[in-house]
């Protein structure tokens, strides 16, 4: 499943602020510092949220990687 193997392959480090009627969802990789957050709706629930930052998080260090991200998947 996409956004699984950077958590399984490293410390990434999710939180989730609720703030009124949306929810923050910060994930950082604790090797490189690199952190990414995105916005969304708490009813979609935590594992979905956490699962878009996770897929935000790899597409971004794909980039500082200077590797091309997977085309056709969304960066959340």
């Amino acid at each position: 499943m996409p956004g699984q193997d950077l958590a399984m392959a490293k410390d990434v480090i999710i939180e989730f602020l609720r703030v009124g009627s949306y929810v923050k969802v910060s994930a950082v990789d604790s090797h490189t510092l690199t952190e990414v957050s995105i916005v969304g709706d708490p009813k979609a629930g935590e594992e979905m949220l956490a699962r878009a930052a996770i897929r935000k998080l790899e597409y971004v260090m794909a980039r500082k990687d200077g590797k091309s991200p997977a085309r056709g998947r969304s960066p959340a």
